[in-house]
């Protein structure tokens, strides 16, 4: 979305003189995490060659989505506690540590050191992000922020892997990191300035919130297992999927606001929503070119083309929304996962031997688009009806929902790989499940909009 879509008085609100360096530090910020997390991908055959053997391809995933998760949980508490004036500062520098460290590494253990605080800076530096919006912008400019940020993942997602291999083979894979660090310098300096002249918040006591590091560190395992299982087809990765979320279990009451499981109103079920959303759309993102490559015979190029529809037509939908701050955001919650639920069974006609592989192009299309309208009004309603003290937990507890209903759903596929031996046969039941999923998010959307139903509503003094 560009500023000349943007409705006048919000395009004000976003880019006018005093939140212009601010928006801008903001997405630039999420960009570089983007371009992280989609040129490492590309970057690691060569990288795992140079530094250690194929069996320990996974590590470098896991230790940054381990540490990832643990921060996320103790950003959130630190911006509660004391607001994000620090976290802000603090995670992209963290951010750039890490690039650091991996960009000149000569061992797999500096790597993962390197992974982990890149891992580390990236969860935190996403709640701080959250809360800065919720400190700084009002009401109605909301839904443009969010357009915005889904907009900073696209340009990543489609340059992030070409570039990343330009540059792994005419330089090094080093330079995948290295050349990150500079960026992360600039969006610092740029959102200093508005941090700066946030008030501290009010101390408050962590009534309730004993535990927390505690839960943090086995949510953190948990999610790593889970995150190793989805990346090894074989009959151990699926007890390891179940072993951790038997554990994942006590964890979640301590990190979790009650009654996200049963989709209470409120909160809850708007913390519930981004799990599921995330699980349906990235699990069947992830299969999806082992669908049409293993089944279909389709090249690996080829195979990406629905997942560059589907980003298109997440930014497009998102953007679409931001220009519309005054639509109920529990009614487009409700679209996002009747789209996304459309798009999935969609893939129940692509997914086995007699499908049609072509279907997944306007079907993923359609699952785009509902991320777009789906995603953006979570976090919407999340800021909406979140006390300025409890903004970071409930912002770690959907980003961890997000994390965990992504992991587990792609280990239970791999699980099914390992039991059923084809994506063939396998991925058609993993889909009938994401679809029953989706339908679950669509009938719960509306409780989203909480107990007076404010969610239907901005005002510009919010």
């Amino acid at each position: 979305m560009t500023a000349a879509q943007t409705p006048p008085a919000v395009r004000e609100e976003l880019f006018g003189p005093s939140r212009r360096a601010t928006t801008i530090g903001i997405v630039l910020l999420v960009s570089l995490v983007a371009f992280e997390a989609m040129g490492v991908n590309t970057a690691m055959p060569a990288l795992v060659a140079d530094l250690g053997g194929v069996e320990l391809y996974a590590w470098p995933f896991v230790s940054f989505m381990a540490a990832s998760v643990f921060a996320t949980v103790l950003g959130g508490r630190w911006c509660d506690r004391a607001g994000p004036r620090v976290p802000l500062v603090v995670s992209p520098l963290m951010f750039g540590v890490g690039l650091l460290v991996a960009g000149t590494a000569t061992t797999m253990t500096q790597l993962l050191v390197g992974r982990v605080l890149q891992g580390a800076g990236a969860g935190m530096v996403s709640v701080a992000i959250f809360v800065l919006i919720a400190a700084v912008y009002p009401g109605r400019a909301r839904p443009a922020v969010f357009g915005l940020i889904s907009s900073a993942w696209v340009l990543p997602a489609l340059l992030g892997p070409p570039v990343s291999g330009l540059v792994t083979d005419a330089l090094s894979w080093h330079w995948v990191f290295l050349g990150l660090i500079p960026f992360v310098l600039v969006a610092t300096s740029l959102v200093v300035p508005a941090v700066r002249t946030l008030p501290a918040p009010e101390p408050r006591a962590d009534a309730g919130r004993r535990g927390v590091v505690v839960a943090a560190f086995a949510a953190s395992g948990g999610v790593a297992a889970l995150s190793w299982a989805s990346q090894h087809v074989s009959a151990l990765a699926a007890v390891v999927a179940v072993a951790s979320v038997a554990a994942l279990v006590p964890a979640l009451v301590r990190l979790f606001p009650r009654g996200v499981f049963r989709l209470k109103r409120g909160i809850p079920t708007i913390v519930a929503s981004r799990g599921l959303l995330a699980g349906v759309f990235f699990t069947i993102n992830s299969y999806l070119p082992l669908m049409l490559e293993a089944t279909h015979g389709w090249s690996l190029s080829a195979a990406g083309i629905p997942l560059i529809v589907g980003a298109l037509a997440w930014s497009a939908a998102s953007a679409w929304q931001g220009r519309h701050p005054d639509l109920p955001r529990a009614m487009l919650l409700r679209v996002g996962f009747c789209a996304v639920t459309i798009g999935a069974a969609g893939m129940l006609l692509v997914a086995p031997a007699w499908g049609l592989p072509w279907l997944a192009v306007p079907f993923w299309g359609i699952a785009g688009l509902g991320m777009g309208l789906g995603f953006s009004s979570v976090s919407f309603l999340l800021l909406q009806q979140s006390a300025t003290h409890e903004t970071g937990f409930h912002t770690s507890a959907a980003q961890i929902a997000d994390q965990l209903g992504t992991a587990t759903l792609i280990g239970a596929g791999g699980a099914v790989l390992a039991l059923l031996g084809t994506p063939a046969a396998a991925l058609p039941v993993l889909i009938a499940v994401l679809v029953a999923l989706g339908l679950i998010g669509a009938l719960g959307a509306p409780r989203a909009a909480g107990q007076t139903g404010l969610a239907n509503t901005t005002t510009l003094s919010e």
